[in-house]
């Protein structure tokens, strides 16, 4: 957003104010509804020092004073709202009927700024736009839909759909996880409680050999004495490093854009990332083009809804090759992120008139391909959990046992 200064001439008298816009179009048009008397003029300047130093500390609490609002509360007031908008009930009636509804404090919250914005002259998708992080990009995306197409309803329709859609491909993934994730947890507990406490109970004994230990015992020793001596100060900076990298993500493009890169390049994350991505940007792609969206605007509303930095500078490519006459087909291949097959159907949709169907299909492929890698993460994990297992305990069973043969030897001897 940007700052814009205004100057008012009210009952003979300039004022000076200042509001923020996209730009100076929106800038006089909330001037005009905001304060009262003659517009004299909207110019763009910056803002001032307090202003500057209240934004700047806004950025840094906004990751702690912004709540995600519940899927679930999302989903029902949108077919909520859905169903009254369908029954001719104006929006602004509608959304202070879900606020007092709902029993999600934070989407009572935003519902009721909507509902003043709208009263105040502002269209739904300029409101919804101020709160991004909350109802997400794809929710602006559908009401903006919803504004140009006229038909709202069917736009909310199909957005509760598609969110629906998402969320169960997010439980899918949650719930394949959710044994990988226990079994590391479990290991890490109890390989530190055995560090801590099982292993000092050896370390007098070994102390006694006056002899040179083993690796392994080494490394147990090594790895008792950082815990009981420095694992509070390893866990602080732990804990410090993990807020410092998530600010510095979240608040800086540079950051986020080579953390998504380094994604991209791990095992098993990299192909589910992937097809996650295009999954949702197929499934929004193929809602807008049927709905008779310009294929441009189409790209354009679908690519701002993608998280993945990398892969979205990518498929932005494809609407600037659309926008210069090429065809989709060619867009999308020269982005190397979609098979020869999705070339050719997309081709072949374009050729005979029915892009929006051969798009259908090629989300229902999506999804499967998404939903065959979902299934199949727990198995491809689990070689994984068992080779560090196995590591953990042979390390633990040579660390302990290798010294004691040797204490019998000697006592042979």
């Amino acid at each position: 957003m940007k700052y814009f200064s205004v100057t008012v001439l009210n009952r003979g008298k300039r004022e000076s104010h200042g509001l923020h816009a996209e730009d100076k179009k929106e800038a006089t048009y909330l001037a005009k509804i905001k304060y009262s008397g003659v517009i004299l003029k909207v110019i763009e300047s910056s803002p001032p020092l307090e202003e500057q130093f209240k934004a700047f500390k806004e950025s840094i609490t906004k990751n702690f004073q912004k709540k995600k609002i519940k899927q679930d509360s999302l989903i029902a007031s949108i077919r909520q709202m859905a169903v009254m908008t369908n029954a001719g009930i104006s929006i602004h009636d509608t959304l202070h009927e879900i606020s007092d509804s709902t029993q999600d404090k934070r989407l009572q919250e935003v519902l009721n700024k909507i509902a003043e914005d709208i009263n105040a002259g502002l269209s739904m998708s300029q409101s919804v736009g101020n709160f991004r992080f909350e109802l997400g990009n794809l929710t602006l995306a559908m009401i903006q839909l919803g504004e140009r197409t006229g038909n709202m309803a069917e736009a909310l329709y199909n957005l509760a759909d598609m969110l629906e859609e998402i969320r169960r491909n997010f439980m899918k993934f949650k719930k394949a996880m959710a044994y990988p994730r226990n079994v590391m947890i479990a290991m890490a507990v109890a390989f530190t409680i055995l560090i801590s406490y099982v292993v000092p109970e050896f370390k007098a004994i070994f102390e006694q050999l006056n002899a040179e230990l083993p690796l392994p015992t080494q490394i147990l020793l090594m790895l008792e004495s950082g815990i009981n001596n420095y694992g509070g100060y390893v866990l602080a900076t732990v804990v410090v490093l993990f807020i410092s990298a998530r600010f510095a993500i979240n608040h800086y493009y540079s950051v986020r854009f080579k953390f998504h890169e380094l994604l991209l390049k791990l095992m098993l994350i990299k192909t589910l990332i992937m097809y996650a991505t295009l999954n949702r940007f197929m499934l929004v792609f193929s809602a807008l083009v049927h709905a008779g969206i310009p294929i441009a605007d189409s790209l354009e509303a679908a690519i701002d809804m993608i998280d993945n930095l990398p892969l979205k500078v990518k498929l932005q490519t494809v609407r600037g090759a659309v926008e210069k006459g090429n065809s989709l087909n060619q867009g999308l291949k020269d982005t190397g992120l979609f098979e020869n097959m999705i070339i050719q159907m997309i081709s072949a949709g374009e050729s005979s008139g029915q892009l929006d169907a051969m798009m259908e299909k090629v989300t229902e492929y999506y999804k499967m391909k998404f939903d065959a890698i979902i299934d199949g993460l727990s198995e491809a994990i689990e070689p994984i959990i068992l080779a560090l297992i196995a590591a953990m305990v042979l390390l633990m069973a040579l660390g302990i046992f290798l010294p004691m043969w040797d204490m019998g030897k000697a006592a042979k001897n």
